[in-house]
């Protein structure tokens, strides 16, 4: 279970996210959407404990970030949209150094390890140097190893960036057997068709605040006038189509072009508000 409440977060004299507070229950997908700038990348760096936040309380499974960070940790898997690996190690030893972390053993290793090698089509590249992957299979190499110590909470920036039509539709449905089997899963994207066919419930936010949470049917009952999911996020975050558009942040060139990644200090804060 992933919990948020009072959640705020402010750089310098900008405020990033402010009055945040959710739940993500154990089987629940949770889509996170809002404009470039709104503290999605915010939010989800402070759930995972990368950045600090200014007030509230983030808790996985029970555990504070803060106060318990390698129990809460323990418990939960985060894929950035650019995940960044360690070019000299080959596919299965990235594999390997999860396992050691994760305190898994050998045998846990062998048998978790192959199975999601061939779920995500990695067999062949099990000895390959992740200097020589492409940016499809470093991000599905990412993703097995996220869930190679089996979370019971699951991060996904962007998941689809770089992913074939095959991958993709693994990536989907992983996610549905993850969330079936009991994990809370959250989806920050701008492909709002991913968030429709993926997510059980939806979280918008806007200039850093929480401007609808809840199920799907409750989206839909809330803005009964609006015919699909795209018009429910104009009229949430009172943008207009053609703003959007102007801004190149429809969603076909947002998934291509993903917001960049936040510089970071060696203790891991951010230096400038993230999108």
């Amino acid at each position: 279970m992933i919990v948020v409440t009072g959640y705020g977060k402010t750089y310098q004299d900008v405020t990033a996210v402010s009055g945040l507070s959710f739940t993500v229950e154990p089987g629940q997908v949770l889509g996170l959407v809002g404009p470039n700038g709104a503290g999605k990348t915010t939010t989800i760096r402070a759930i995972t404990g990368i950045i600090p936040p200014t007030e509230g309380a983030l808790t996985i499974c029970g555990h504070d970030i803060v106060a318990d960070p390698i129990k809460a940790r323990q418990q939960l898997a985060y894929i950035p949209d650019d995940p960044q690996l360690f070019d000299l190690l080959t596919v299965y030893e990235h594999l390997m150094f999860s396992a050691r972390v994760y305190g898994l053993n050998s045998a846990e290793l062998e048998e978790r390890g192959d199975r999601l090698l061939s779920r995500f089509e990695l067999l062949d590249k099990r000895d390959t140097p992740a200097s020589d992957l492409s940016r499809g299979m470093r991000q599905k190499v990412a993703i097995s190893c996220a869930y190679l110590h089996e979370p019971k909470a699951i991060l996904f920036d962007e998941p689809l960036t770089g992913l074939d039509p095959q991958a993709i539709r693994n990536l989907k449905n992983s996610i549905r057997e993850r969330a079936t089997a009991g994990a809370s899963v959250m989806i920050s994207s701008h492909l709002l068709s991913l968030v429709e066919d993926l997510c059980t419930h939806i979280l918008i936010l806007d200039k850093g605040r929480r401007r609808f949470f809840g199920s799907l049917q409750e989206l839909r009952t809330e803005y009964s006038s609006a015919e699909s999911l795209e018009e429910v996020f104009f009229q949430a975050t009172g943008m207009t189509e053609a703003a959007v558009l102007a801004s190149g942040e429809d969603q076909n060139t947002a998934v291509a072009t993903p917001p960049p990644r936040v510089p970071e200090t060696e203790s891991g804060d951010a230096v400038e508000p993230p999108q």
